[in-house]
């Protein structure tokens, strides 16, 4: 009996601890993320007719730097995501394809971690993102059409880190931006509230 517990304590003390978030560290994480569009559209010159965007699942690469043990700084970085743009609704154009446009959105954001040094730490998060249109043509028939090239919006954020030995993390988070953009021919002819959903998994190390 006795072996066993001393058998017990010293796989436990060999065991890799795991690692909580402390002041000054870097966190890099890896994530798959699905962006949601959430819009809302009315096309000023028919009835019946709205802007649809739809959805797109893209990688992510983020960074947070912790303040303190409770207090982190995240900036998201991503590929551009390319969403297509349709006409939907009841009027006469419903179901025309208008193309697509490709947005870039870093994001900053910061954090409260509310269990820094428990195995699942939870956290909530507020900032800012700017969305930058890299690819922002669309064309309905002949007439050229395009959304602004530069949007700023505010994020809300909740999420949750899984602490691994050897510094290693779990990561699921979900954000929810605010966003619009005119969309313009010649003139004005929508404002597009695109408000995404954004919802990512993946993993993390500490440095």
């Amino acid at each position: 009996m006795q072996k066993s517990l001393i058998t017990i304590l010293v796989a436990g003390l060999m065991a890799p601890a795991l690692s909580f978030a402390e002041k000054g560290d870097i966190v890099v994480r890896a994530r798959v993320t699905h962006i949601a569009p959430d819009e809302s559209s009315h096309l000023v010159s028919t009835v019946g007719d709205k802007l649809e965007v739809d959805s797109n699942t893209i990688p992510e690469i983020d960074f947070s730097y912790y303040f303190t043990k409770n207090i982190a700084a995240e900036l998201i970085l991503a590929v551009g995501s390319r969403h297509d743009v349709n006409i939907g609704g009841s009027g006469n154009n419903a179901g025309a394809k208008l193309g697509s446009i490709n947005l870039l959105p870093p994001t900053l954001t910061a954090q409260w971690h509310f269990n820094p040094d428990q195995t699942i730490d939870p956290y909530v998060g507020a900032g800012m993102s700017y969305i930058r249109a890299m690819d922002r043509n669309l064309n309905l028939d002949t007439t050229g059409i395009t959304v602004e090239r530069n949007m700023f919006g505010p994020v809300l954020q909740a999420g949750a880190d899984y602490n691994l030995p050897n510094k290693w993390l779990v990561n699921f988070d979900v954000k929810k931006i605010w966003f619009s953009t005119d969309v313009n021919t010649t003139i004005k002819i929508d404002n597009l509230d695109i408000d995404p959903w954004v919802v990512s998994f993946g993993v993390g190390k500490k440095f």
